[in-house]
């Protein structure tokens, strides 16, 4: 098992490469050690080079509704009055601590996705 830093695009690929040809061995197996490394230089170098931000707030907001097959009506206990809730999907309120408590609690929302606003 050679392992090396990933410090490039191209060392990268071949991680993934590596990656793909040990991927389904056995737990205990120096393979599947290997495998485990790689797995974590990937992430780390992923995290490092292509960072993901969260989603904006209120497009999770929306997403989740969709999901959940909810309407504005149902945000009022969570958000607020019909017109605070409108305020906030039309980006003319920021959401308050106690609202992005709420929607964490109960529509399982991220803090960092609801803390990410602008």
């Amino acid at each position: 098992m050679l392992i090396k830093p990933i410090r490039n695009d191209q060392d990268l690929q071949a991680a993934f490469h590596r990656l793909e040809s040990i991927f389904q061995t056995e737990e205990g197996t120096p393979e599947n050690d290997e495998m485990e490394v790689l797995v974590t230089l990937i992430e780390a170098y992923e995290n490092q080079h292509y960072p993901i931000a969260p989603p904006d707030p209120i497009e999770a907001i929306k997403f989740r509704m969709e999901q959940k097959g909810l309407t504005r009506l149902d945000l009022e206990p969570i958000l607020g009055s019909s017109g605070r809730v409108s305020e906030v999907l039309n980006r003319k309120r920021k959401l308050s601590l106690k609202m992005m408590k709420n929607l964490h609690d109960q529509l399982n929302i991220s803090y960092e996705s609801l803390m990410s606003q602008a």
